[in-house]
Order: C-alpha cells, then sequence, then structure tokens
C-alpha cells in the first residue's frame, strides 16, 4: 500500500509503538541515553518525519476543518474563514469574529421573522435565495431595507448603528457563499468526457431544430459556432442547462408616456435602473414608473420541466459535436 493509502491511525500507531519501546528498555546504556538526550533526540527526528510524511490533505496547516458548520481553509491566518463556492463564483473571505458578530447581530435583529441563519423564519422570507441580497454587491440595498423597512409587506424599520448593519451585510454574503459551497460539490473544468457523453447526437440535432425549438434563437453556424471548443465539458453541460450572462431588457414608461429601453440593472422595491444602448444608466424611483421585462432566458428555463434525461444527454452530446 502507499504511504498516502495509510490512514492517519496507523501514524499514531506507528508512533505509540516507538515510545512504548523505549519506555520498556532495560535501565542500560540505551536509556542512559535517552536520560542523556540523545535517544530522545532520535525519538523526535522519528515523530518528525511520520508527521511530515502524512498526505497534504492530511497536514495541520493544510486540514479542511467546520467551524458551526462552515468550510474553513487553515492558512497563514487560522481566524480567516474563506468560502470558495467555484463556478466562477467569487470566494468571500471573513474573519471568525466578524462572522459571529454579524450572525449574533442578525440572530437579535432579523431572526424572529427571516430566522436564525437566514434561511427563513416566522413570515419571513428565506434571504440565502433572495435576489435582492444576492445582487447587492455593496450592500447598498440591504442598508436601505433595514434603515427604510417594507411597512407594506410588514417588515418594521430595524434601528440599528452603521457598523451594526455593515456585520449583518457581512455576515449575510458569507451566509450566501457557505450556502452555495455546500449545497453540492461541483465537478472539476477537466472531468472526463465519455463520462458525460452518453446521448446520442443525431437526436440531439434533431431535438435542437424540432421540438426544443432552439433554432428559432440560435445556429449551429452562428452564435454556437465553435462553442464546445470554447468551453470545458463540464461548463459547457451546465451552460446548456442554466444559461448566464445574458442581461433582461426592460422598457421604461414615465408619468410624460416616454419610454426608454435598454438592459436591466436593477430591479427593486426602490428603484428601477437600466443602461441603455446609447448612453449611460438611468434610475427612476419604482413607484414613479411602469416597467415591462423581458428575459431573453426565458424560453431555457420554460424547457427545464419538460426535459428528459434522455433529451438532456442527447442535445448535450449535439453540443458537443460544434468545434
Amino acid at each position: 500500500m502507499s504511504r498516502e493509502g495509510i490512514e492517519p491511525n496507523a501514524y499514531l500507531l506507528c508512533t505509540s509503538r516507538i515510545w512504548r519501546t523505549i519506555s520498556l528498555m532495560p535501565l542500560d546504556n540505551s536509556r542512559r541515553l535517552l536520560v542523556s538526550g540523545k535517544l530522545f533526540l532520535v525519538a523526535v527526528v522519528l515523530v518528525v518525519a511520520v508527521a511530515s510524511s502524512l498526505p497534504a490533505h492530511l497536514r495541520a496547516d493544510e486540514t479542511l476543518t467546520r467551524y458551526g458548520g462552515q468550510a474553513q481553509q487553515r492558512g497563514a491566518d487560522p481566524n480567516l474563514l474563506r468560502f470558495c463556492p467555484g463556478s466562477g463564483i467569487p470566494c468571500v473571505e471573513i474573519t471568525r469574529e466578524a462572522y459571529d458578530r454579524g450572525h449574533d447581530q442578525f440572530r437579535s435583529s432579523c431572526g424572529f421573522c427571516h430566522g436564525p441563519t437566514a434561511a427563513g423564519g416566522n413570515g419571513g422570507p428565506n434571504l440565502i435565495f433572495s435576489s435582492v441580497i444576492r445582487l447587492d454587491e455593496k450592500g447598498a440595498d440591504i442598508t436601505r431595507l433595514i434603515q427604510t423597512g417594507r411597512p407594506e409587506k410588514g417588515m418594521p424599520v430595524v434601528p440599528l448603528t452603521p457598523a451594526q448593519i455593515a456585520d449583518i451585510v457581512a455576515y449575510l454574503k458569507a451566509r450566501i457563499a457557505e450556502v452555495d459551497l455546500t449545497s453540492g460539490r461541483r465537478p472539476a473544468r477537466d472531468y472526463d468526457l465519455k463520462k458525460l457523453l452518453t446521448g446520442n447526437a443525431d437526436r440531439g440535432k434533431a431535438y435542437f431544430n424540432g421540438a426544443g425549438q432552439c433554432a428559432t434563437c440560435h445556429s449551429a453556424e452562428g452564435d454556437l459556432k465553435g462553442i464546445a471548443s470554447k468551453y470545458a465539458p463540464v461548463e459547457l453541460q451546465a451552460r446548456f442547462m442554466y444559461p448566464t450572462g445574458v442581461a433582461k431588457k426592460a422598457t421604461v414608461t414615465e408619468a410624460s408616456g416616454a419610454q426608454v429601453i435598454g438592459d436591466l440593472v436593477r430591479q427593486d422595491a426602490f428603484e428601477v435602473v437600466i443602461k441603455p444602448a446609447d448612453g449611460p444608466q438611468r434610475t427612476w424611483p419604482s413607484d414613479s414608473v411602469r416597467v415591462q421585462v423581458t428575459d431573453p432566458l426565458a424560453k431555457h428555463f420554460e424547457l427545464l420541466p419538460k426535459y428528459t434525461n434522455a433529451i438532456m444527454h442527447d442535445m448535450f452530446a449535439y453540443l458537443v459535436t460544434l468545434k
């Protein structure tokens, strides 16, 4: 068996046997050497050698541990919690103290409605999957929600200091990354294509051009040309099922009747922000305009409940041919 295949307990057993052998030595020259420190030095060297031979994923300074259900990477700073969900999602770093401080503040100020870990509670929604919380990169929307409340939905104003609000924002961002990290491990980018390629490309092509109506928006010789060379197999499969990176389109109608069309940047209870094709971003209070939103990806999501395993595998097998 290779060294990497030996359980850590075997190393501990080996070490304990070394010490037991030494302790059972008769009081002769060997044991006197131990007393004088020379044999002790030999024993220390043996123990260090055993410890250093542990596989990298088992050594203390590189071990993934659990802290309150959170995945933590121990490194130069053991006080730092780092959540890296993968698949292009940015890592979130937060100290233990900041996490605990934000958690305590959230639990006492918001937990009665949203639950102690923001997963939903007594009438309050799950904030982990809230688009407002997830899209609020700098915490401005969360801050505004806390300071102004949402009376129409039963959310009162929460009187907190800016520092307390900042703690809650940091905690919520860490919780989202933590949930994304632990909700399912993602396969590596170099995952073997043979394990994914179980469908029939011809059937996939027929579905693409027929029942799936994919060809009404996409073309093998147009926007999808070379798609299989652009993305690793596992990423191609994920993008086919859950495409991203396409902005929703919004038409904003002002009180005067004037209309502005552009990419939807943000829409919440407070404001609407769009980016017109020929100008800078524009912002309106949500209650001052009418907004019509169209999602170019809507058809993709409509197909999700209609996909069978066979259709998904066949479609992927066809997309892999578009090199």
